[in-house]
């Protein structure tokens, strides 16, 4: 199983980026991917999760409105539309699998609910 974020870069503030988690070694299809960053000096935050099928979406508070996570299951990809960034989304951000296929409220954001995690790729929010 192998799980390849991509996508990080510099960006200022109200810009855009997105990631994308390419996936291999494993049946994509059956597994829902979640999103989560981590920031210099911080513990690991959830950011959204979606489901196999795609068609349950999970966002954090705090970029709910403003990212967009979407799946194309014929080419095991993920990705993370990021848009209207701010400061305090710079973090390292990181692909995971998910422990099923469709989470339910409350799972989602649990990292011990996800048992492969991609290298992580750094965003960079600063003018």
């Amino acid at each position: 199983v192998q799980l390849q974020a991509s996508g990080g870069g510099l960006v200022q503030p109200g810009g855009s980026l997105r990631l994308s988690c390419a996936a291999s070694g494993f049946s994509f299809k059956g597994y829902a991917i979640g999103w989560f960053r981590q920031a210099p000096g911080k513990g690991r935050e959830a950011v959204s999760c979606i489901s196999s099928s795609g068609g349950r979406n999970f966002y954090a508070t705090s970029v709910r409105g403003r990212f967009t996570v979407s799946r194309e299951n014929a080419g095991d990809t993920v990705d993370l539309q990021m848009n209207s960034l701010k400061p305090e989304d710079t973090a390292t951000y990181y692909c995971a699998r998910f422990l099923g296929s469709h989470p339910i409220a409350g799972t989602w954001g649990n990292p011990s609910q996800y048992d492969f995690w991609g290298q992580g790729t750094l965003v960079t929010v600063s003018s």
